[in-house]
């Protein structure tokens, strides 16, 4: 899972916990851990969701201005289907 470099830092100060991303299948698990920094982001919840859920809130919580802002980003590839992807950063990967 990867982010975009103003992401990375708010994330690793715990700032940002979670992640909507449009794919055509998932591309994460729950409990998987995904590089970032010198440790981690582990995921706590993968959830699929409608476009209309993906609020003005959800987009500041997930580190953006705006919905429109959120959904440049937020798109991978040809998918289609929204997926709201809930992390935990963890310094050390091991932990």
């Amino acid at each position: 899972m990867t982010f975009t470099k103003k992401l990375r830092e708010p994330i690793m100060r715990g700032e940002i916990t979670c992640s909507v991303r449009i794919w055509q299948s998932p591309r994460v698990k729950v409990g998987g851990r995904y590089r970032l920094g010198a440790g981690a982001v582990e995921v706590t919840a993968l959830a699929r969701i409608d476009l209309a859920d993906v609020t003005p809130k959800l987009a500041r919580d997930s580190g953006f201005e705006g919905v429109v802002d959120l959904l440049k980003t937020a798109k991978h590839g040809p998918g289609e289907q929204v997926y709201l992807v809930a992390f935990e950063y963890r310094p050390d990967p091991t932990a």
